[in-house]
């Protein structure tokens, strides 16, 4: 390693995006831009973790972008199931208030996995419904994004799983051809997991695991038209000079080891629980001309990887240390986010906080209303948590 160097081929190959097959632009946030989650349980079961807003928001580290999550469990496209016992207003009116106020620039629109649950023959009433909504959200100024159900591995007996996977699809296509005739952006979801379905699902078989959202998340990213995440470190310990560039640059190359510092582009995605990850969503270090051996990486101090010289020229994931702790803490900065937000816009007992029984707990409006400092101070540390930091490596042999 006596004339190694760093020769950083920090690559972000675009993999073939099934969102642009219609010949779309990738999306592009703009600096302050407010987007919003809208549909049943699939956002509302995204509060949990945040992987999807987390893939979103780290995208651009230095555009403060503003999230909301309106997701409600079991509703549908006439918001069916945001009723109360308060009327006025009426649970539709009370979706548009709840929109409103949350100031979007762009809507995500999940619905359809409620609707499903009636066939071909719900199809019609179902678009009319959701392009009455893509209508008004259009004359609030806000941007319609589409996005499908996601497939279910199972939902009471393989007879009633096939039925509904069918519906399922049936109702992609339908949003789908929404989309295309509208020309808004259309999210596939379900054909990514149709054919993945295990290790997922929750043991309920229809709603996504921490597992799933991660697989979702890259779904996502990669149908927005955005390149994967994940960057690659090729270390070329034959080559005489050492190169540089914005995002790393070679400070020592010694017979004993090599030392650099690197700052990927974005964050890698959280590691989920049971240890998913995947290397075009991280960071890979790949060493070329090594002598035989091991050698030990590590990162600020701290031993993080130690591998063969061959294990090295094929490339390690790094899948734990400094970002994926950071990436960690700003997963958990999002979840507490959302779920503050939660409770503040539907609290349990809303019929005697905000409806027509306020007389009797009307005072704890004021306690929702200052949630919205706690929710200001978790969005400043989202917004300095998603900038990547500058890490400094060393790669030794093992001895």
């Amino acid at each position: 390693m006596a004339c190694g160097l760093l020769l950083l081929l920090l690559t972000n190959a675009t993999l073939p995006v099934q969102a642009q097959r219609r010949g779309g632009a990738a999306l592009e946030f703009k600096p302050g831009s407010r987007i919003l989650f809208l549909g049943s349980s699939l956002f509302e079961n995204e509060i949990a973790k945040g992987y999807l807003e987390y893939a979103l928001a780290t995208r651009w580290p230095d555009r403060e972008l503003t999230f909301r999550n309106l997701g409600w469990m079991g509703d549908n496209v006439f918001a069916e199931a945001r009723s109360t016992f308060t009327t006025p207003p009426t649970p539709y009116q009370q979706l548009f208030q709840q929109i409103r106020s949350t100031e979007p620039d762009y809507v995500l629109l999940a619905y359809g996995s409620v609707e499903a649950q009636r066939g071909r023959a719900g199809v019609k009433h179902f678009t009319t419904g959701l392009e009455t909504l893509i209508d008004s959200i259009d004359a609030m100024g806000a941007q319609t994004i589409l996005v499908s159900p996601i497939p279910v591995r199972e939902a009471g007996g393989a007879g009633h799983t096939a039925t509904l996977q069918e519906n399922l699809k049936i109702y992609t296509d339908a949003i789908s051809s929404v989309a295309a005739r509208r020309k808004k952006r259309f999210v596939d979801f379900y054909t990514p997991l149709a054919n993945n379905t295990d290790g997922l699902f929750l043991d309920n078989g229809i709603h996504l695991n921490e597992a799933g959202y991660y697989i979702l998340a890259q779904a996502l990213e990669e149908q927005m038209g955005w390149a994967p995440r994940g960057s690659t470190v090729v270390i070329d310990a034959s080559q005489p000079n050492a190169a540089k560039s914005e995002q790393a640059k070679i400070l020592a190359s010694k017979a004993d080891g090599i030392a650099f510092t690197y700052r990927e582009p974005l964050l890698p995605l959280p590691v989920t629980a049971s240890g998913v990850h995947d290397k075009e969503a991280s960071v890979t270090v790949q060493v070329q001309g090594l002598g035989a051996g091991f050698y030990t990486l590590t990162e600020n101090g701290r031993q993080l990887a130690t591998a063969s010289a061959a294990d090295w020229a094929e490339g390690v994931v790094l899948n734990h240390g400094v970002s994926q702790a950071q990436a960690a803490k700003l997963s958990d900065y999002i979840a507490k986010k959302n779920g503050l937000f939660f409770q503040q816009y539907r609290p349990m007992n809303r019929t005697y906080i905000l409806g027509f029984r306020s007389y009797e707990q009307g005072g704890h409006k004021q306690g929702l209303e200052d949630m919205d400092f706690i929710i200001a101070w978790l969005e400043g540390q989202i917004n300095i948590s998603r900038q990547p930091a500058i890490k400094t490596y060393e790669l030794r042999p093992l001895r």
